[in-house]
């Protein structure tokens, strides 16, 4: 068994142990930019409620809270420690600095919308708190924006698992092709977005000469 395989099993113990603490615990720590998979926490969790061992609203009202509380304590580290301390030490929890860099970019072009809208995007979702702590943002909109930029993705994971019951581990290959769908659409209005700014602005630029 590989690593990758013995750190699913602990995940799964460690749920199947103390429930929906469990989960709450651990998408804290997702949300701390920890890497751990929520795609796997979350199903697995309705999974278990489908068993009559959990309850299902409770597991998306967990991860919810869970994805609330980490997003607060790394916005905190934002904030207090800026952007240099987020570079120097994030690499001891994985988080590289294009990781920073991604992140930044959507709350900057974004704003408060970024907070909400990157809760239901892969890899960004678990990363823009910090940025928005370095950024100083109103900490009441954040932690707002937040909750309920989370809820439909916990909700959304954990009733995927609740109802696929047994087959839940094959989300797995539904995630990563939503992965790859929400990079390509971003990179398409990445791409349209700068098209559409210099077109107008040769356009402006135009006027000008006129």
């Amino acid at each position: 068994m590989d690593i990758i395989s013995l750190a699913i099993q602990y995940l799964k113990d460690f749920i199947g142990g103390i429930g929906v603490i469990g989960i709450f615990l651990l998408m804290t720590l997702e949300s701390m930019c920890l890497p751990i998979p929520s795609e796997i926490v979350l199903p697995f969790g309705g999974w278990l409620a489908s068993e009559g061992k959990l309850d299902v609203f409770m597991v998306g009202l967990a991860g919810s809270l869970g994805c609330l509380a980490g997003s607060v304590i790394a916005y905190t580290i934002g904030f207090y420690g800026g952007r240099p301390f987020i570079v120097r030490y994030g690499k001891y929890v994985f988080l590289k600095e294009r990781h920073i860099e991604s992140a930044e970019c959507w709350f900057k072009k974004y704003g408060n919308i970024a907070i909400f809208g990157s809760r239901l995007l892969p890899v960004v979702r678990t990363f823009i708190s910090l940025p928005a702590g370095v950024a100083k943002m109103d900490f009441t909109r954040f932690a707002v924006l937040s909750f309920i930029g989370s809820v439909p993705w916990c909700f959304a994971f954990a009733y995927a698992g609740y109802y696929m019951g047994q087959n839940w581990e094959s989300l797995g290959q539904l995630y990563d092709l939503f992965t790859i769908i929400v990079i390509a659409a971003i990179l398409v209005l990445s791409l349209w977005f700068f098209y559409f700014r210099r077109r107008k602005k040769c356009d402006a630029d135009m006027q000008k000469k006129v």
